[in-house]
């Protein structure tokens, strides 16, 4: 990865001062980056090049590669023999790397949202990015970089043009998310929802939501955190004296709602009731799905605080248009295809099973969900698989194909809820790419609306490309 540095570039002495590093090898203070590098291969002439260590790789090792490539000197948590540039020397090049991120966002005045929780969170994000954006030139979380590693390359993405920043946060473990905002200070932070992903690390639902919480540990004096008021674990819960704003669907005690909410076959109407009292009548989004009217009410607050008019928010709304993977929907050969495999857990598969089902009822087709295994569960694995099944029955889901050894207990939740055994398939092999979209494609046809959804690890889109 490589990320440009703004014109004026950060100095070794700036770099070793936000890291907390000692500078090594020369006594020029001057000496100046224009690049940040995190990836030998990547490195530009007159980068800074961060050695950092994974569970496979070690930064270090590709030190002379860095050189060769034209970087000018590297953070490093140790000095490789025969190293030719000066070095920063840090005691965990990764919290370095946060640290000078950190540092390098306070060069900018950029008005900072953070988004977390167990699910929604990047079509929060994306959402929110496409409101402010239409007053403030934007700068947002790309991918997948919400952890440690990615956060920082967002911040040091920021440039002079940029007002705005939306980020997104992930975490597996306690502290994570207090980390992070600590890296980014957010003027407005967002959880979307408790849910069950890492209930496998974290044991319990209200674990999770102590860990999200730690995103009120970075905020600004006067900042603003909005929550899911439809979320009885979110509800009354301590902010530490931050303002907290409730959006909902059905709590009316949510300052922001939605109501009168129509879905068609491709797109959602709903009037937004004000903090005052006043409606926004008639605000569309091109997406369907109850969970999306959450993540658009976010967006609307935020636009909101942030004195976007109201043309402006429903115009970002209006033009949102999901990521990869996130309920991606297009024809194929006659068949409505519903990519949203990118990730899953029990709150996300059941948003996934309400797209197919409503997809297949406008538009009068067979409903057929390919679901596979939800990871990081934990001890409601089993239970959590189970019941996904049981909702796919109950629903009204003509086919079932499970793809994976744990969403084997998909099939069963879904025989026990009275689903006939010769409408499962259980494909358990999912190294095979082509022989399970074989397998798919010989159950499938003209006239079916087909849900993929599993957690990322399961990569199902292998197995999409090739029907």
């Amino acid at each position: 990865m490589y990320l440009s540095l703004n014109d004026s570039g950060i100095t070794i002495e700036m770099l070793a001062k936000s890291a907390c590093g000692t500078i090594s090898g020369t006594s020029d203070n001057r000496l100046t980056a224009f690049g940040i590098s995190i990836d030998s291969r990547t490195t530009k002439k007159a980068d800074a090049f961060i050695a950092l260590r994974g569970d496979k790789f070690d930064g270090h090792d590709f030190i002379d590669a860095a050189i060769k490539a034209g970087a000018v000197f590297a953070v490093v948590e140790r000095i490789p023999e025969g190293c030719t540039i000066p070095c920063v020397v840090v005691e965990d090049t990764r919290r370095a790397l946060g640290k000078i991120a950190h540092a390098y966002k306070q060069l900018f005045r950029t008005i900072s949202v953070a988004v977390t929780g167990s699910v929604g969170k990047t079509t929060t994000k994306q959402f929110i990015y496409s409101v402010l954006d239409t007053k403030y030139k934007t700068n947002e979380t790309k991918g997948n970089y919400n952890n440690e590693i990615g956060l920082p390359l967002t911040l040091l993405g920021l440039t002079a043009v940029h007002k705005a920043l939306v980020v997104e946060m992930g975490m597996n473990h306690r502290g994570e998310i207090s980390e992070l905002s600590k890296m980014v200070e957010p003027d407005i932070s967002v959880i979307t929802g408790i849910g069950t992903a890492h209930m496998e690390n974290l044991g319990s639902r209200e674990n999770i939501r102590d860990a999200k919480m730690e995103i009120l540990g970075g905020m600004k004096p006067g900042g603003i955190l909005i929550l899911n008021g439809d979320d009885p674990l979110l509800r009354d819960v301590n902010t530490d004296g931050v303002c907290k704003i409730y959006v909902g669907i059905e709590n009316s005690d949510c300052v922001y709602s939605a109501e009168n909410i129509r879905m068609f076959a491709e797109h959602m109407l709903f009037d937004i009731r004000l903090h005052d009292g006043e409606i926004m009548n008639n605000v569309r989004i091109n997406v369907i799905g109850r969970h999306n009217i959450y993540n658009a009410l976010v967006a609307c607050v935020c636009g909101i605080l942030l004195g976007i008019p109201e043309e402006k928010i429903r115009y970002g709304l209006l033009n949102f248009s999901p990521a990869e993977m996130r309920q991606h929907i297009e024809e194929k050969n006659g068949i409505t295809i519903i990519e949203d495999c990118y990730n899953a857990n029990p709150e996300s598969m059941s948003a996934g099973l309400d797209v197919l089902c409503h997809t297949a009822s406008k538009k009068k087709l067979r409903s057929v969900a390919v679901l596979g295994d939800m990871l990081e569960l934990g001890h409601v694995s089993k239970e959590a698989h189970f019941d996904i099944g049981n909702e796919a029955a109950r629903r009204g889901v003509k086919r079932l194909i499970t793809f994976g050894k744990a969403a084997r207990d998909i099939a069963e939740g879904a025989l026990a809820a009275g689903m006939k055994k010769e409408n499962i398939t259980i494909i358990e092999d999912t190294e095979n790419a082509e022989k399970a979209a074989d397998i798919i494609k010989s159950i499938i046809g003209k006239g079916d609306a087909v849900l993929f959804k599993a957690s990322r690890a399961m990569e199902l889109e292998r197995v999409i490309k090739l029907i």
